[in-house]
């Protein structure tokens, strides 16, 4: 899988240039911003590492977690994601016309990682927090028709879309489901950690929804992964407001106890971690250093692929992996 295959190039950048504009346009009172502690540890210690769009990146100095501090309130985030035309841009633009390059390259895998790992687990309830299009349970719903497979979706335009496609919807943000406490055996949740305000407030109510001894497998992006790493504040995985957190798998695992879970397993297999980098290099001028420069333009084919296993292997990808369990 390459980059360019699911995510263009062109398109992601006209993205960016709108989504400046609408920070601009949206987070105009900085006064508003709340003070964050770190939401892998709690610790109030922390250094500046540098500043984007406007929103300051601090890492902590306990666990070396990167977040957003202080943040914008809870509300006028939601207001962004709902009203912006850089997220109208995203779904209209970016995310459709790749929707099923994305359901072959990302949610097919998904459904054959999860079908293989939780086989013969006795799984009767599915949730997908965050559900978008509801790709991902499409696809499940061809290889499980028999279980109940729940979209819990905020968006009023994505609950729709699942729903016509058959699917039962909660269209609500998981912080705010009241009804069916102890009811899903699994609950998933791709790439949305890395945007919440408060990662703990929604672990633990993850929590009260799964029934004890039920499962959550979630995937973000780790700040310690290679490519974050390499090109830092030029990275475009860092981009506010939307990605406010980036924990890393050690204090993933901490934030998980704290929260009442028991780790089952903790893994980065990202698969893009030198293409993003190279591209970057190559397209886009960035300057990483000298070594990696050379191993973009004059590295053998197969030198790049040994890298990217290895990054994999070793925990260093950028794209992490959870799945922890709610005690019996």
């Amino acid at each position: 899988m390459k980059e360019e295959e699911i995510r263009k190039r062109s398109v992601f950048n006209r993205y960016l240039e709108l989504l400046s504009y609408d920070i601009r346009t949206f987070f105009k009172d900085w006064s508003r911003f709340i003070p964050s502690r770190c939401p892998a540890c709690d610790s109030d210690k922390r250094i500046t590492e540098f500043t984007k769009e406007g929103f300051t990146y601090v890492a902590c100095t306990e666990c070396d977690t990167l977040y957003v501090n202080p943040r914008p309130p809870f509300l006028e985030l939601m207001r962004f994601y709902t009203d912006s035309p850089s997220t109208h841009f995203w779904v209209n633009d970016f995310f459709k016309p790749v929707a099923e390059i994305r359901r072959e390259k990302i949610f097919k895998p998904r459904v054959d990682f999860i079908t293989k790992w939780f086989g013969d687990q006795p799984l009767d309830a599915i949730g997908d927090i965050g559900a978008g299009f509801g790709l991902f349970l499409e696809e499940l719903k061809k290889v499980w028709p028999a279980k109940r497979l729940v979209a819990i979706e905020p968006s009023t335009e994505m609950a729709a879309i699942c729903s016509g496609k058959g699917l039962e919807v909660i269209p609500k943000a998981i912080e705010d489901v009241t009804e069916g406490k102890r009811s899903f055996d699994l609950l998933t949740a791709f790439e949305l950690f890395e945007h919440l305000h408060e990662p703990g407030c929604f672990l633990r109510t993850a929590r009260e929804l799964l029934k004890p001894g039920g499962y959550l497998l979630l995937t973000t992006l780790s700040g310690h992964g290679f490519d974050i790493q390499t090109l830092w504040e030029r990275s475009k995985s860092v981009q506010p407001p939307h990605h406010l957190n980036f924990f890393n798998p050690k204090f993933m695992e901490l934030l998980l106890k704290r929260c009442g879970y028991e780790v089952i397993e903790i893994s980065t297999p990202g698969k893009l971690d030198w293409d993003i980098v190279e591209g970057m290099i190559l397209q886009e001028g960035a300057r990483p250093g000298r070594f990696w420069e050379l191993f973009a333009r004059s590295g053998e084919p197969q030198a790049k692929v040994a890298l990217q296993e290895w990054i994999t292997q070793n925990n260093l990808s950028s794209h992490l992996r959870t799945i922890a369990r709610r005690p019996r």
